[in-house]
């Protein structure tokens, strides 16, 4: 191990970091939980920090990273819905957008062409969003905080933004690959599809 692995290993550790999230929201020890998320948000800061400012950036890294974030998150919803926190109908939402960015993008890169997947505006703001939701419900859960309507219209925002991060996505690819056949050929390595994040 050398320097260069110091990320990922950052990143690896918010990977082991989920289980005992899990556990603390299940028996209802919410500010417990706070700790962790932010102990996690510190780490995806650091290992991302590092990577750029030190150079350590590494094929490996660009995948794990972005896996460890939606591990944590989808998890979470999942532990959240099972406590009956957050509706079931919200969670299957955003578990399926998922699963059709990950099922359309190998589609595309075995079928049409490879790429380098960049996050896009929705995709960001969606992302944002996801995140900001679930640690606000954990809050006011925490806290007991009475704002029952807030969380309410925050769960319709959230579920209008990964409909529409999904949608962005099946137009991207649908996009792109029809001028992939009809235009001049690239090269499979420079296809740009300017799009977001899973």
């Amino acid at each position: 191990m050398d320097q260069r692995d110091i990320p990922n290993l950052i990143t690896i550790l918010r990977m082991f970091l989920v289980l005992p999230i899990l556990w603390l929201l299940a028996n209802n020890y919410f500010v417990e939980s706070l700790y962790l998320f932010a102990f996690a948000g510190m780490s995806d800061g650091l290992d991302g920090y590092l990577a750029k400012r030190m150079g350590w950036s590494s094929r490996l890294g660009s995948i794990l990273d972005p896996l460890a974030d939606k591990l944590l998150l989808v998890s979470t919803y999942g532990m959240l819905t099972w406590v009956g926190i957050i509706p079931v109908w919200l969670t299957t939402v955003i578990v399926l957008r998922d699963l059709l960015i990950v099922i359309g993008g190998l589609i595309y890169h075995f079928r049409i062409s490879s790429y380098d997947l960049q996050p896009s505006i929705v995709s960001k703001i969606n992302t944002f969003l996801q995140i900001s939701y679930v640690l606000g419900v954990v809050v006011v859960r925490a806290f007991q905080w009475d704002i029952g309507e807030w969380v309410e219209i925050a769960t319709y925002v959230v579920l209008t933004t990964t409909v529409l991060s999904g949608a962005d996505y099946v137009w991207t690819w649908g996009w792109n690959a029809y001028r992939y056949h009809t235009q001049e050929p690239v090269k499979k390595d420079s296809l740009d599809l300017e799009r977001g994040e899973p």
